[in-house]
């Protein structure tokens, strides 16, 4: 990605302002100080909207809630958090977070930090943000994270160094890594176009994250090249069985598409069950091609075609990204993307 706007760059040390003060925060977004306090400790007692007026303030005052800077005391690390935007079910389902989770505590452990592991969603989000400000942990990776309310924004005003992997669907002050789910996208569907495919459907995940968005929007990038406007597209949840009924639902619309695209591997597996079972030949009468490149695209029958995204790579900027925060240095508010390739195999 290009270089931020000069303008736009950290100021050094000498020139920071104060920082500013929770009375600040709470003034700025029309909010008493009791509720700016709830809405930063992540309380489900907060209106969506004084959250992200408090937010979005707390953002554009700098506030945070001050820590040294690791290296700067004698104090060991004493772990980093990774927090998985995400129920306990994507958690162990989802190949994922096993892949990126294993890739970034490699990392951590040449550094002796020990990295520790917790999903949020719901009514959990308070609990776990309780611990985070307790002191246990001294950095956070954030993975998944997606809604009006993301966490990283609230996580953001704790004072520690915060790294989020994937897109935020909102505009946000936090660091990211990515890969070019967008880019990946259209070309997948751009190969199945040159394959001679015209009624191309999608399987999308879910629009509130900002890798299922991207992957939507590279799917409409390609559709529209060829000039496809009424495009068909169901929805699933990343899991098979939402797939699968997704796909049906496909079936049912257009009877004779050729070819379909899914947002993930889990879920052309999803597809390709529900294929199957309808007498689809895949590819002969229909070719599908998959995004992620896990373990499970060659175990399928036929092997997936799918879009390869550097999962180890991205834990591992991640980790250094996070590592150089902690030791203080000059932060670096680009955000990091990294290229993904297309992976040919049986399916297409």
């Amino acid at each position: 990605m290009a270089r931020a706007d000069a303008s736009l760059a950290c100021p050094k040390k000498a020139d920071r302002p104060l920082a500013a003060t929770l009375a600040e925060v709470a003034k700025a977004a029309g909010v008493s100080i009791a509720t700016a306090s709830r809405a930063l400790n992540n309380s489900t007692r907060v209106s969506p909207e004084a959250y992200q007026s408090v937010c979005a303030a707390a953002s554009r005052l700098g506030y945070r809630r001050h820590r040294a800077a690791w290296g700067k005391t004698q104090q060991k690390v004493r772990a980093v958090a990774a927090v998985i935007h995400a129920g306990h079910r994507m958690l162990f389902t989802e190949p994922f977070f096993a892949r990126l989770i294993g890739a970034a505590e490699l990392e951590l452990a040449q550094h002796q930090i020990p990295l520790l592991v917790t999903s949020t969603s719901g009514t959990l989000t308070e609990t776990v943000g309780r611990y985070l400000r307790g002191g246990h942990v001294d950095g956070l990776i954030v993975v998944s994270d997606h809604g009006p309310l993301p966490l990283s924004s609230s996580l953001a005003t704790l004072g520690l160094p915060i790294v989020v992997v994937g897109r935020p669907l909102h505009p946000s002050p936090v660091p990211y890594v990515d890969a070019e789910n967008r880019a990946g996208a259209r070309t997948a569907v751009e190969y199945l176009i040159a394959q001679g495919r015209r009624s191309i459907a999608h399987i999308a995940a879910p629009p509130d994250t900002g890798v299922g968005a991207d992957r939507l929007f590279g799917y409409r990038d390609a559709m529209r090249a060829i000039g496809a406007t009424d495009v068909p597209i169901a929805y699933g949840d990343w899991g098979q069985v939402s797939a699968a009924h997704a796909m049906q639902r496909l079936l049912d619309q257009r009877p004779q598409l050729d070819a379909v695209f899914a947002a993930s591997d889990v879920m052309a597996a999803g597809a390709l069950r529900c294929l199957t079972r309808a007498g689809r030949r895949v590819p002969d009468d229909v070719a599908l091609i998959g995004f992620d490149d896990h373990a499970l695209a060659q175990q399928l029958r036929p092997s997936l075609t799918t879009v390869r995204q550097p999962v180890e790579e991205l834990a591992t900027v991640a980790v250094c990204r996070l590592l150089a925060a902690m030791r203080g240095e000059q932060e670096n508010q680009d955000p990091v993307v990294l290229p993904t390739e297309l992976i040919l195999r049986e399916s297409t």
